[in-house]
This record gives C-alpha cells, structure tokens and sequence, in this order.
C-alpha cells in the first residue's frame, strides 16, 4: 500500500476534480501578463539590432526583418487578447481537431512542403510561408491535457496490488499507449523532415507532462529503451550529418570555416561583449560574420552588445515568466487547465535553456530559437497565442 501511494503521489496534486472550478476572474494575472510585455518589446528590439545588417545586404532594406517580426508580434498580440476571453470549456472541445488537422499539416509539409537549408519543414497555405512543427508544439500540450484530463484516473493510479510485480511492470495501459503512439507520431513525422531540435521539444514535453501527471515510474523506464532505441536508428541513418555536428561541438576550432563557423563567430561575440557590452547597436559579429544573427543566436549579439549585464537581464526575465506560469499552473484546480500551463512552460523553458545552451557551446549546434527574441512570424504567432492561454487560466486561480 505505501508503494502504491507513493507511485500515485505526484498527480494527486493535480485531480481535484470533485473540488467545483472557481469562476473565472474579470483579470487576468497581471505580472505574467507585463512580463510578456517586456519580453516581446526587449526582443523586437533586439531583432531589429540584430538584423539590420543582413536586412540590407540581402534586400536592401534595413527594417525588412523588423517590420515583418513587428507585424507577426500585431497578429500574435490579436491571437494572446482572442485566447483571453474564449472559453477553456470550449477550447477542450476543439483540442482532437487541433491534432488532426496539426498531423495533416505534417504530412502536407513532408509531400509539398518548401525546401530550405537542406529541410523540408516550412508549408505555403494562401500565400502565408510557415512552419507546422511550431503548431505541433501546442497541440501535442494541449492533446495530451485534454487526454489526460478525461482519462486521469487510469493514467495515474498504479495497477492493483494483487498482480505480481513483473506483471504491474508489464502490462500495457491502453490510455498510456494511445498517448505515446500520437507522440511517437507527431515526433515521427517532424523527424522526416528532418527537424531534429522540434523532435526533442516534442518528445521532452510529452515526457514532461506525463510525469506531472502522476504516470507510475516504471513506464518511464520502459520508454527511456524506447527512445534508446530510436535514437540509434536516428543516429544511423543521419550518420553524417550528426556526425559532423558532433565533431564541431567536440573541436569547434579545428573546422573554423567550415561547420563550426556559426559557433566560433557566437563565441567571439560573446567573448566582445564584457560586462557592459559595445553598445546597442555597435555589434561586429552581425556584420556578415555570424550568420543569420536574428535567428537562433540573437543571445550572442545580446552578450556582445549589452554584455554580461544584459545576458543577465534576458535569463532573469525568463526566469521569472518561468517561475510565474508554473506559479499559475499550482494554483488552478481543473486538470485540464493545470497540465496545459505546465506544457506551456515546459515548451517555453526547454527553448530558453536549450537555445543559450547552443549558442555558449554547451551543447551541439542545433536549431531552436530563443523565444520572444528570435526572427520567426509562427513561432511568434503561436508563443503568444500560449500567452494569452496561460492568462486565461490565469482567471481560474484559486488564493491569488
């Protein structure tokens, strides 16, 4: 009995559902909500410093970044202020067409898809040039709270105690393994593309939130051979290719200009910085050294231009819009609600910390932009569409 309640410990937190939902509050929760702000004035900012350069020597136009970024941020403000005010009641309705038509996007992508930089990973739908992937980040958060959810109990409560314990460890829950087969599905099809950097956001927050939800340990140890398994066939058929990026994060100075060319010039731009930077606007690096500087490595020309000081700034302010989205997701009752403010940040947190990872070599090159930061009209889009999400379930909170 006590193993049982300890297996059953971590989602017990999050049921609650005899407890009746509070009414939702005519506000929102308003540091969240300035922090966002912040964030997405601070990086427009830094975007358009970081662009300008590439801007003109590609178009000729120092604001063509800027003003296609500034129109994307409109779109997404109208999509966070929309989220706000609709229903979370019918919202959870939607989420099973959410994920059809996100896996149909995906296999769209895959058949007519636009080729870039050796991937297939972007669609052109009405003259509107996006990337799927970006979309599949909130459905599979929003799928599996709603799965979730509706199936909380057979998720989360351990097997009865009277089968023996290699037959608790064997036996397959068909509610798991529904969920794990959209996963592996979602992520499959990103992969083709190839998008390697989106299979892992995917596959971590759907690990992530099966985890908050109180699944039994042994299933993550039955999916850590899974993925294993996957990522040695990963790593074989895209041998030389990762194989590459291997050798440039293991030696970055022996192949200069060659792969390791992005991350030397990052490190460069880091390392010119100091600790109050060269100024705004004065970077070096951007200036057709680092390429594409407005994309995944924004960070360094933030260090090289504001310094140790302004690194410091941009991880606070993550921090703390970190901190406060979970804060909201501790204080909501409804199962559906709470899991779908933990994916959020869980998405929102894994590109934050993997994208500074990338761009200080802590990790091997790979693509993730840094939220609110990066060059990006979907990834814009879609992060403040999950904003205004997480303040409408803002309204749910209970001891504000």
């Amino acid at each position: 009995m006590a193993k049982q309640r300890q297996q059953s410990s971590r989602g017990a937190n999050i049921k609650k559902q005899s407890a009746p939902a509070p009414k939702p509050r005519t506000t929102v929760d308003i540091p969240f909500l300035v922090l966002v702000i912040i964030l997405l004035i601070f990086g427009l900012i830094m975007m358009f410093s970081a662009s300008y350069v590439t801007a003109i020597d590609k178009t000729g136009d120092m604001y063509f970044y800027f003003k296609k970024q500034l129109f994307c941020a409109a779109l997404g403000m109208g999509a966070l202020f929309l989220l706000v005010i609709i229903r979370m009641s019918f919202l959870k309705k939607l989420v099973p067409v959410i994920m059809v038509g996100n896996i149909l996007l995906l296999a769209a992508t895959l058949a007519i898809g636009r080729v870039g930089g050796g991937a297939q990973r972007w669609l052109m739908i009405g003259g509107v040039r996006f990337q799927p992937s970006e979309i599949t980040k909130i459905a599979i958060v929003l799928f599996f709270a709603y799965f979730i959810s509706n199936h909380y109990k057979a998720i989360s409560e351990p097997l009865s105690p009277r089968k023996t314990r290699w037959a608790r460890f064997l036996i397959p829950r068909n509610e798991i393994l529904a969920l794990l087969f959209v996963l592996a599905l979602n992520a499959g099809l990103i992969i083709l593309e190839p998008h390697y950097s989106g299979t892992i956001i995917v596959v971590a927050v759907g690990i992530i939130m099966l985890f908050a939800a109180g699944v039994p340990i042994h299933w993550f140890v039955k999916l850590a051979a899974v993925i294993a398994a996957g990522v040695a066939v990963v790593w074989n058929v895209g041998h030389d290719y990762l194989q590459r990026r291997w050798n440039a994060y293991l030696d970055p100075f022996a192949d200069m200009r060659g792969d390791s060319w992005q991350i030397v010039q990052s490190l460069y731009a880091i390392g010119s910085g100091g600790l109050f930077g060269v100024g705004l606007g004065n970077s070096i690096q951007k200036h057709l050294y680092l390429p594409e500087p407005q994309n995944d490595f924004i960070f360094a020309i933030v260090c090289e231009e504001l310094g140790v000081v302004g690194a410091i700034l941009v991880i606070v302010l993550f921090a703390l819009l970190i901190w406060r989205g979970f804060y909201i997701a501790l204080r909501v009752n409804d199962v559906f609600q709470r899991l779908t403010v933990i994916g959020i940040m869980t998405v929102v947190s894994l590109q934050f910390v993997l994208n500074i990872a990338v761009v200080t070599h802590l990790i091997p090159v790979t693509g993730i932009s840094l939220p609110f930061f990066s060059y990006g009209g979907t990834a814009l889009i879609i992060l403040l569409a999950e904003m205004g999400l997480v303040l409408n379930i803002s309204r749910y909170c209970i001891n504000k």
